[in-house]
């Protein structure tokens, strides 16, 4: 199993170009289904996860072209006429719960599909009662059987309202994607708000849906019968864009970000650094963060966009570790999100939980050591932990890094930072 060594007391500055989005990538290769002309998409961040939804494309049928663009982007050819499959196995679905986003295109298009239910998830459980109760109002029958959703539209999806009781962004997606080819005009209330739909929708209607309302919590949709080719860039990842400024911020360095906009992109994330320990400045085709000179306590709650992300929680959690004073962190979106807590500690923070609430004492240095990633975000928090720490981290578990975060070495090595992955 790989393990990267962090090298500590080191300091980011330069250049990162920030990747496009896995989470902005995942839905739109599953839209890729809805047409049988196809889809091209390009800036899809060499991930794991995109390879696992590769691969589950290409057992529905789908033949998919995947091209390096340079080191950080591929392009990736859908052709999808030749589906002939309509289950989606668990032997797939298990490796990545955004699996459950082909649910809704599959049975827009073909009326009748078979998923395997997602499971647990290393960061709190991610029900899909919401994608199921959406597609009912829609007119379908779904059954679970032998822990799969086993979904049909015999009669085609009708148009809807539908209102989600909490703000849910794969249950947004899955549904938006069902709606274009709905029979009638659907009606998303309490939607989710996240860039990432509103990129998945824009490419929706390059391949012809009707859609209004992206980006606020009500979308209407008007349904087609028949979706387009198109060829769509896949949105900047505003989370790896967040990550390398912490970077900046705990190693009292600075860095560019380049490829988006990221005020518009991380609002509340950026109005809690400069509160916190960062300086940004306006560059072109991005954004300079800048050390501020001390880090500040701040209290923040995670909450959906355009609120502080989850995504991003534990990565400020291992910054505020150095702060001067004490820092109260609310976990809002999901139960389990603190167990990199223990790894933190590991390394010397002072760190105490209690229920939903993480209070972070800030203490006047980090020691390296060896820990152990416990999901995507939180391998990243212990290599920033590692950069500004005495001595040398091993972290284990890197996996999960590969899951979201596109050739980390070199982006740091960019920046004048050194980490070795070592087997």
């Amino acid at each position: 199993m790989e393990k990267i060594r962090v090298y500590g007391e080191q300091k980011v500055n330069g250049k990162v170009h920030i990747s496009g989005a896995k989470n902005a990538a995942l839905p739109l290769l599953a839209a890729a289904i809805l047409s049988e002309e196809g889809l091209t998409l390009k800036n899809v961040p060499p991930l794991s996860d995109i390879s696992t939804m590769i691969a589950l494309l290409e057992t529905l049928g789908v033949e998919c072209t995947v091209s390096s663009v340079g080191d950080y982007s591929e392009t990736v050819t859908c052709k999808t006429d030749s589906i002939d499959n309509f289950t989606a196995p668990y032997t797939i679905v298990k490796k990545m719960r955004a699996s459950i986003l082909v649910l809704g295109p599959l049975l827009a298009r073909f009326g009748h599909c078979s998923v395997s239910l997602p499971g647990g998830c290393a960061i709190g459980v991610r029900p899909i009662d919401l994608h199921l109760k959406g597609l009912m109002a829609m007119g379908a029958e779904v059954d679970l059987k032998d822990g799969y959703v086993q979904a049909k539209a015999q009669k085609g999806l009708k148009g809807t309202e539908f209102e989600f009781p909490i703000s849910t962004v794969t249950g947004t997606e899955n549904l938006l994607m069902a709606a274009v080819m709905a029979d009638g005009e659907t009606v998303l209330k309490n939607a989710a708000r996240e860039p990432e739909i509103v990129d998945l929708a824009n490419c929706l209607k390059k391949m012809g849906a009707r859609i209004e309302g992206e980006g606020t919590s009500e979308i209407r949709v008007v349904g087609v019968p028949r979706l387009r080719h198109a060829e769509h860039s896949v949105l900047v990842d505003r989370i790896e864009a967040g990550t390398y400024a912490v970077a900046a911020a705990i190693t009292k360095g600075q860095v560019d970000l380049i490829g988006g906009n990221f005020r518009k992109l991380l609002p509340t994330f950026i109005e809690k650094m400069e509160e916190c320990s960062l300086i940004f400045e306006d560059i072109p085709n991005g954004l300079q963060a800048k050390y501020a000179g001390e880090i500040r306590p701040i209290d923040f709650q995670t909450e959906p966009f355009p609120g502080f992300p989850t995504d991003l929680q534990a990565q400020t959690m291992a910054l505020l570790c150095l702060a001067g004073g004490k820092s109260v962190i609310d976990e809002k979106i999901w139960e389990n999100r603190f167990m990199h807590v223990a790894e933190l500690a590991r390394m010397g923070a002072n760190i105490s939980v209690s229920g939903s609430q993480a209070t972070v004492c800030g203490v006047d240095h980090l020691v390296g050591a060896p820990v152990m990633a416990t999901d995507l975000r939180a391998s990243f928090s212990l290599v920033l932990a590692g950069l500004a720490a005495k001595g040398n981290t091993l972290v284990d578990r890197v996996y999960h890094l590969n899951r979201g975060y596109c050739c980390a070495e070199k982006k740091l090595a960019d920046c004048g930072v050194r980490v070795d992955r070592i087997k």
